[in-house]
């Protein structure tokens, strides 16, 4: 057996890598961690945006190499959590849409399960920001657990 979790550095995900672990451990599965480079866009000062014009000059695109250190940094996390379980767990950093990437690396000949996090946003916010879980759930090949 083989499972994958993905995750993104968050307390939800943290979940979701504990409980793959422990899924892992008792089935005596390979485990393999995820997690998708994705450029963040952050705003630069504390005063309200008034103008598309002021957003715009406020708006910073994180570069690709700061998300991929971004990115080992949390796959390094993982790796210690695991190995503190005594679970030995391979790493992959994947690269684009959350969703897209995920569901394109799983592969069922493969995989037989995928782990993720929920935030547990509302309704309204899930449907404005979309939800990495919800997109998994409706598009990924290989069967997946939602941890909450």
């Amino acid at each position: 057996m083989h499972f994958l979790v993905a995750t993104d550095g968050s307390p939800e995900s943290d979940q979701a890598l504990g409980h793959a672990i422990d899924v892992s451990d008792a089935a005596g599965a390979d485990l393999t961690v995820l997690h998708v480079v994705t450029p963040r866009v952050y705003s630069e000062g504390v005063e309200p945006i008034r103008s598309l014009s002021d957003a715009d000059r406020r708006l910073i695109l994180e570069n690709v190499e700061n998300a991929e250190e971004r990115g080992e940094s949390i796959l390094e996390d993982a790796t210690a959590v695991a190995s503190e379980s005594g679970l030995d767990v391979e790493t992959e950093l994947l690269y684009g849409e959350p969703v897209e990437s995920i569901v394109d690396y799983a592969d069922p000949d493969v995989h037989d399960g995928l782990f993720v996090g929920h935030r547990g946003l509302s309704e309204r916010a899930e449907s404005l920001l979309g939800s990495v879980a919800n997109g998994l759930v409706r598009h990924a090949p290989i069967p997946v657990t939602v941890v909450r």
